[in-house]
């Protein structure tokens, strides 16, 4: 009450946005595998995708051909979206992103129907994920791959370590013995000498 009111002045002045701000839905189409996840768990049922098949030759001589989905369209209704972020966390190939982007208001509500071509200019405004806070505890998923990582390269370490060991041990049996070697002390090459040891 005792404070003069501050009025950002928009559009002049941008607002300042929080890092978690959900703007607009962005597509990285190239992930997409046109598996509609996100369009059959959108609760506004406000995404629109149609896809053909088309058949991918073989990869290496003899193989079989395979069958692939091409994405022909990905669109958004924003006027129907609730924003509930639904589609973004079901996307297991992360296809989908948050973008800070606001200013897409537009004159005709049918205009808010946006195409793939306008969803994938905003994933170019989708900030960095956040850094990973040092002191968190490691997920359960990524300390057994590295617990399985570590016990693989012990494992190719001490197979290396005897193959060295192998190796050497056939380079001593292949080298020819020497004039010490080749003379024992029970042969005739060789006396005791007293007062010496032998």
């Amino acid at each position: 009450m005792t404070k003069r009111s501050v009025t950002q002045q928009y559009p002049d002045a941008q607002p300042d946005l929080a890092p978690r701000t959900r703007g607009v839905i962005a597509l990285f189409e190239e992930n997409c595998t046109v598996c509609m996840l996100c369009a059959r768990e959108c609760p506004d049922w406000c995404i629109y995708i149609d896809s053909h098949k088309e058949t991918v030759p073989p990869a290496a001589p003899g193989g079989r051909e395979r069958s692939r989905n091409v994405l022909d369209r990905f669109a958004i209704d924003f006027a129907l979206c609730m924003y509930c972020g639904i589609c973004v966390e079901v996307c297991p190939f992360d296809a989908l992103f948050w973008s800070p982007e606001f200013e897409y208001a537009e004159t005709d509500i049918l205009e808010l129907t946006h195409e793939r071509d306008r969803l994938r200019e905003w994933m170019w405004t989708v900030p960095e994920p956040p850094a990973l806070d040092p002191a968190a505890e490691e997920p359960k998923e990524a300390a057994a791959a590295r617990k399985a990582a570590d016990k693989l390269a012990a494992q190719q370490e001490a197979e290396r370590e005897q193959q060295a060991e192998q190796e050497r041990q056939a380079e001593r049996e292949q080298r020819p013995a020497g004039p010490e070697e080749q003379a024992g002390p029970d042969q005739p090459g060789q006396r005791d000498v007293p007062g010496e040891e032998s």
